[in-house]
């Protein structure tokens, strides 16, 4: 499967089932304006379609990964509702990048600002480099964190630091971030976009329907109770059981060699 679409704002491609998606204005360190999230949201809606689809990845050009939203955008200037910009554009994107049925990984390049962060915080993996900075920026200007940060930031952090940064906005560093168990791995700057590029190659060519459930069934442990989540898990691992790639990895198993999973 191969895909690409001309956008203004984001440049995105699908290739044997890897698709990478770039924010792309690298000028306003990447902050979305009205253009940047209606393209945003046809290239999520492609990924919700595509068939064959087995990895995403998410990173940015230039010096920044995304600085959030553009405050000079017209959508968002004081005494409009902002509560429609989140509504019809921040939700809608946080929705459908964690629900898409494969692995997410973000490739934070640089700072990570206000929605920003946490657009990169609903992704599965977060690898971000060493000089990248994480903000919750919204106490600066008097709003709150949006785009999911008052649900993840406590469940990645805890309450104690989740407070902390969403009140005082202080800048996290990378190496930070993955200490407090906020993202997955800091990497070498130079080595972002290479090892991010070959931990979603790698992604794409493994159990893909095994991958999506395993997503699904760490996503509703947050709100279930044991009794309900070992129910799920008996039926995930009921499906996953029929699946063509648990029969290849059984073989693969038994006769000592590689698997090729399919991604079905």
């Amino acid at each position: 499967m191969s895909h690409s679409t001309n956008f203004d704002t984001i440049e995105f491609e699908i290739n044997d089932g890897l698709a990478v998606l770039t924010l792309n204005r690298p000028d306003s360190l990447n902050s979305f304006n009205k253009q940047m999230h209606e393209e945003m949201q046809q290239a999520l809606d492609i990924l919700t379609e595509a068939e064959g689809l087995r990895c995403v990845l998410l990173t940015g050009n230039g010096r920044g990964f995304c600085a959030g939203q553009d405050l000079s955008d017209a959508a968002v200037l004081p005494g409009g509702d902002l509560g429609e910009s989140i509504e019809n554009y921040y939700n809608p994107m946080i929705r459908k990048i964690s629900a898409l049925p494969v692995p997410v990984i973000c490739a934070v390049n640089g700072v990570a600002a206000g929605a920003g962060a946490n657009i990169a915080f609903a992704c599965d993996i977060v690898l971000a480099a060493k000089s990248a900075k994480f903000i919750q920026a919204f106490c600066k200007i008097g709003l709150v964190p949006d785009s999911g940060g008052t649900y993840m930031l406590p469940r990645l952090v805890g309450h104690a630091r989740a407070m902390g940064l969403a009140l005082l906005g202080d800048a996290v560093g990378a190496e930070q971030a993955e200490n407090w168990g906020m993202i997955w791995k800091a990497v070498d700057d130079e080595a972002l976009r290479e090892e991010a590029l070959k931990l979603a190659q790698n992604l794409a060519t493994q159990p893909t329907k095994g991958l999506g459930l395993i997503k699904k069934a760490l996503q509703a442990s947050l709100g279930n109770d044991l009794d309900s989540q070992l129910e799920m898990e008996k039926a995930f691992q009921r499906e996953a059981g029929y699946s063509d790639d648990y029969r290849e990895g059984v073989e693969a198993f038994l006769e000592k060699r590689k698997p090729e999973f399919t991604g079905k």
